[in-house]
């Protein structure tokens, strides 16, 4: 086959023609602008420095590190000859950047516009009319006619190069053109030759106007100016204003609006990059009264502006008491004044600022809260003029408002050393604290500690005239008595607080014992009346203290209850959910994975006492002492773990690893325990008593908490039953009852249901298994001594015996909640039993001590954590309550020990009456101890026993206090019936001993 060489040089020229127009992607972001080499070349030429000019097309910021721009020749096929080292340069989106490169030979021509990036090595020196340069993101040296290799990030051949992009290069350039990216450097079509066009050269730098691509929007310049600037007449205001442009310089700030003499603006200060700066604007102080809007405008050299407009304002000023007014809210709410006043005390950046005269006015409050959480420098004793707006401020939950400045624009501290007098004020339970708001007070009696909970995480304190009790503690619920008790607790209030807002690092008001409880006395009381959010919800008046208060700790710990001895001790403890399951999974056998039963769900999430095995130790040491401390022959207890006798058993062997083996037995739980994750459970000490018959307990429905009763015999022989409870709760929920508003929360109709079911089936129940009448019923009954499930209880015959033996003395109470206190948990004896009481008490170890001194962890910082001790105090949030019981010897039965002669009954000449002598012989070969009790059993309806001295369980009975009756001898016992019917007589006769 033969070649036609002809055709040749077509062929190259074409295969040229490909190689020199590579396939690139079009830059996304920095691309070259505009390309000028003649520079210097003559007189008449525009610059004497050839130049490459760079631009950001793209969205984002660009920093280009160890970056090159390389030249190569017009006819250039090998390395490129041209190498230009660039320092490190940022490029924003829009901006141009100048890149010098070499200066021709006439130096008298202009120089490049400012600023410009100057090459660190390498400047290149271009043709004028033709050449090829290309921007590589690296420093090695390209090859070839137009390489398109991965670090060529812009190639841009002008006049006649035989390397470019697309389908060939730019237009011709010469001493007087320049090429120039289409659309102020925007187009990008990776192709020289449409995208360039020649004119007069004119490089940008990067103080160049923005030019933002791709229908992307310029950035607005964000202004920020105070609304207004509010001073007092006759004295100088400034208020700084400031303005942001993120794609462009600013240049300046100036008055837009009407001059106003004696209004102007400061020098502008502009930020190093430019796009931020800031202008004061100030008033004289010969500004005239009135409001002025003064509009200032911020310009960039985008070609933008933005405007804020400032209401200048002289004020007169206000005192503090004609701020305050003698309403509930203040005439100038949300209103700007400038008031002056004594500085009190601080907290934090906040402090209380009082009129060092006052109006005399007792309605109005001299004093004002001044929040701000801007940092200053004033002292207390200093004489401050401050300007902000006046505010009613209204705490989540609270009924009423407090009137405080806020928006603090200016302080300006006057003088110093400045003193308040105290008002003196005794704090008698129904104070109008509103009209002392923010004032400094000295109360002058003395007031009682009623609740320490908020103590750890708040600071506080609550603090009334005596204790308060809670209404349906005294009084049935809804009776005057309580609606007038009630109103007076909440009138009978003020917190003090520890001049703190956040968490104290240390727990304030701890004495040496390291403790604070409910039932202290403080004196010394100095401080500002503050309004604000409490512990618990709601608000109420503070006094934030200006002066360490004085405790006298008038309710003092005592090392055991106080309780008079019987034969027999029964207590009552909430031991606080006390789980061997934790919140973490892990449990006190140290398996993980468990969970705790609630319902039909089994999970980690359903226990509710130690978050692990850490706290659970903590915990324990802290029942255990109180358990131990108490003695007690009979424990109920309630808030154990719901986990078959698995953490009453545990509970059990670490009570004995302290008390001594077999100190402590456990009930066995009976078949049904309720469906919640707590239980009632029962300790025994098997010294002192033995189990009558296995444990019962009611299982029904109306018990998510089932009660559980056993039965015990004493070592003399005396028997008796105790019931333990846990009622429903009063919490409110939606599986619940409502709260109706007459003093005993939700769920009442849920505890009185199960009240109902306790003494209409469960006691009979016990009563019946027992084959004896004495039950005690204890626990956490969830309602106070006068409230609905108790007063059942009590209308069936029940002896209060914390009515009986505590309320004589005082209040009786276990339990402390917002502030008021009261018994939940209870001791209620039957008839027969209640003769045996002969003393009933709590013991408060719990509910009158701070939250604090519990065995959490969580949410406490190391001070708090570090209050802990191994000892019985607030073990629980309850106190344990406990009884005294006498059980005497229980009769001994005689009637299979003697024959009784029963001769018949003679009708008296009335023939209504009827009369006999009963003999009884001692058949045994021993004497038989009196005094001795003849009962008449199931003596015939309508026949009286006119001689009885008395009736047991239904039956009439002669006492005779006879000593002995010796072996073979006999008894007489004479016998009258009243018998109006004339009815056969008939009975059946029981012979006893010893106590009746």
């Amino acid at each position: 086959m033969n070649f036609s060489y002809s055709g040749r040089p077509a062929l190259l020229a074409a295969l040229l023609s490909t190689l020199s127009a590579p396939v690139m992607a079009a830059s996304p972001n920095l691309v070259i602008s505009q390309i000028y080499g003649a520079g210097g070349n003559a007189s008449t030429n525009p610059y004497r420095h050839d130049y490459v000019e760079i631009f950001n097309r793209g969205s984002t910021a660009v920093t280009a590190t160890g970056w090159t721009l390389q030249y190569g020749a017009a006819g250039n096929t090998a390395a490129w000859t041209g190498k230009a080292i660039l320092p490190t340069f940022t490029v924003q989106p829009g901006q141009y950047v100048l890149i010098q490169q070499a200066i021709g030979s006439n130096a008298t021509t202009p120089a490049l516009p400012q600023p410009v990036i100057v090459p660190t090595s390498g400047l290149l020196s271009m043709a004028a009319a033709a050449g090829k340069v290309a921007l590589v993101n690296d420093a090695v040296t390209i090859s070839g006619v137009a390489p398109a290799t991965s670090n060529v990030v812009d190639l841009v051949g002008y006049g006649a190069a035989n390397g470019f992009e697309g389908a060939g290069p730019t237009a011709a350039t010469s001493n007087t053109l320049a090429v120039f990216r289409a659309d102020a450097g925007c187009t990008d079509s990776d192709n020289n030759q449409a995208d360039f066009a020649a004119a007069a050269p004119a490089p940008r730098t990067s103080d160049s106007p923005r030019n933002l691509c791709g229908g992307v929007t310029a950035q607005p310049i964000a202004a920020t100016c105070p609304a207004s600037l509010s001073f007092a007449l006759g004295s100088e205001g400034r208020a700084s204003l400031s303005a942001i442009d993120p794609d462009s310089v600013l240049l300046g700030a100036a008055i837009a609006s009407n001059a106003v003499p004696g209004i102007s603006l400061g020098g502008y200060v502009a930020a190093a990059d430019g796009h931020s700066g800031s202008v004061e604007l100030i008033a004289s102080s010969a500004l005239a009264d009135g409001i002025y809007p003064v509009v200032v405008r911020f310009t960039s050299d985008g070609g933008q502006e933005a405007s804020c407009t400032v209401s200048v304002r002289t004020l007169s000023p206000r005192s503090i008491p004609t701020i305050q007014g003698a309403g509930l809210t203040s005439a100038y709410d949300n209103a700007q004044v400038i008031t002056t006043g004594v500085v009190t005390h601080k907290v934090g950046t906040s402090y209380f600022l009082q009129d060092p005269v006052g109006d005399g006015d007792p309605t109005t409050s001299d004093a004002l809260f001044i929040f701000t959480n801007a940092p200053n420098n004033v002292a207390v004793g200093d004489l401050v003029r401050v300007t902000g707006t006046i505010t009613e401020y209204r705490p989540a939950g609270a009924p009423r408002t407090y009137t405080e400045m806020k928006d603090v624009l200016e302080t300006v501290v006057l003088a110093s050393g400045r003193t308040i007098t105290p008002t003196n004020i005794d704090f008698a339970g129904n104070a109008d604290l509103a009209r002392l708001e923010s004032m400094l007070v000295n109360i002058t009696n003395a007031l009682t500690v009623n609740q320490t909970s908020y103590l750890g995480d708040r600071g506080e304190l609550t603090l009334s005239v005596g204790r308060r009790e809670n209404a349906t503690n005294r009084f049935r619920p809804g009776a005057p008595e309580a609606l007038a008790l009630a109103a007076d607790n909440a009138n009978n209030e003020l917190v003090l607080d520890d001049s703190l807002f956040v968490t104290p690092a240390t727990v304030p008001y701890l004495g040496a014992s390291g403790t604070v409880r409910a039932g202290d006395t403080v004196t010394g009381l100095t401080g500002v009346i503050d309004f604000g959010s409490v512990g618990g919800g709601g608000a109420g008046f503070k006094l934030q203290p200006t002066m360490a208060p004085v405790f006298s700790r008038t309710n003092p710990r005592t090392a055991t209850p106080i309780l008079a001895q019987g034969n027999i001790k029964v207590a009552g403890a909430n031991v606080l959910n006390y789980f061997t399951t934790f919140l973490d999974g892990t449990d006190v056998f140290g398996k993980s994975g468990q969970g705790c039963a609630l319902g039909s769900s089994v999970r980690a999430s359903n226990c509710r006492g130690a978050d692990n095995a850490a706290e659970f130790e903590r915990q324990n040491a802290k029942v255990v002492a109180q358990l131990l401390a108490m003695n007690a022959d009979v424990v109920g207890l309630t808030e154990i773990q719901n986990n078959g006798d698995i953490a009453v058993d545990y509970l059990t062997q670490r009570l004995n690893a302290v008390a001594g083996a077999g100190t402590y037995a456990y009930v066995p739980r009976p078949p049904a325990s309720g469906t919640d994750a707590i239980r009632v459970a029962m300790l025994y000490k098997p010294a002192k008593l033995s189990l009558v018959g296995a444990a019962l307990s009611d299982g029904d429905a109306v018990n998510n908490r089932a009660p559980m009763a056993q039965t015990f015999i004493a070592g003399n022989g005396a028997k008796f039953s105790v019931i333990v409870n846990h009622l429903r709760a009063k919490a409110c929920s939606s599986s619940g009852t409502p709260d109706t508003g007459d003093g005993q929360g939700c769920n009442n109709a849920i505890r009185v249901n199960q009240a109902t079911r306790l003494m209409s089936y469960f006691v009979p129940e016990v009563v019946a298994a027992a084959g004896d009448r004495d039950v005690l019923i204890i626990g956490d009954m969830n309602a106070h001594g006068f409230e609905d499930p108790i007063h059942l209880i009590t209308q069936a015959g029940y002896v209060n015996q914390l009515e009986r033996f505590v309320r004589p003395h005082g209040i009786p109470y276990s339990y402390v909640f917002d502030g008021v206190s009261g018994y939940l948990d209870h001791v209620l004896a039957s008839p027969t039993l209640s003769a045996q009481v002969i003393a009933a008490s709590e013991w408060h170890t719990n509910a009158d001590e701070p939250t604090v001194l519990d065995y959490n962890t969580d949410r406490k910082n190391a001070a708090a954590q570090a209050l802990y001790a191994s000892d019985a105090y607030r073990s629980s949030d309850h106190d344990p309550v406990l009884v005294s019981l006498n059980l005497p010897t229980p009769p001994l039965d005689l009637t299979a020990s003697l024959t009784i002669t029963r001769p018949d009954p003679f009708a008296e000449p009335d023939r209504l009456s009827f009369t006999a002598v009963m003999t009884f012989t001692n058949r045994t070969s021993a004497p038989l101890s009196g005094p001795f009790y003849v009962t008449f059993n199931e003596l015939t309806p309508g026949v009286t026993l006119v001689n009885a001295n008395g009736v047991k369980d239904g039956a009439p009975y002669i006492i005779l206090h006879r000593t002995t009756i010796p072996a073979g001898g006999k008894m007489t016992v004479p016998v009258r019936f009243s018998n109006p019917s004339q009815a056969t007589i008939d009975f059946t006769n029981s012979i006893f001993s010893g106590n009746f």
